[in-house]
């Protein structure tokens, strides 16, 4: 999974396909967790823009989307956050949440 810049993040939002944003920091251990699980999902989904934003180089996205907490997975399609998650549980429930959105 790649480090998204400010400018690569703006350009999936604002796209016209669905993007998969990770949100974390480096010292969160269950980010660390969710981390692995996403990686395995991006490999089941090739296809899938997934990219990652470390919160401690860029707190305004927090604030833009209301992010509570870490680990965040946000879901946009077509520019519209549709989905937060902060439980990723497993491959299989992170698959199912993202192929919900299609």
């Amino acid at each position: 999974m790649q480090e998204w810049s400010q400018l690569e993040i703006e350009e999936a939002v604002n796209g016209q396909e669905t993007a998969l944003i990770y949100l974390y920091t480096p010292m969160c251990g269950t980010c660390q967790m969710a981390g692995k699980m996403l990686t395995v999902t991006e490999q089941l989904l090739p296809d899938q823009k997934i990219g990652k934003a470390d919160l401690n180089y860029m707190p305004q996205l927090a604030e833009q989307w209301g992010v509570e907490s870490v680990p965040c997975l946000l879901i946009f399609k077509e520019g519209d956050l549709q989905e937060k998650l902060y439980a990723f549980r497993s491959v299989p429930y992170l698959l199912d949440r993202i192929r919900s959105i299609y």
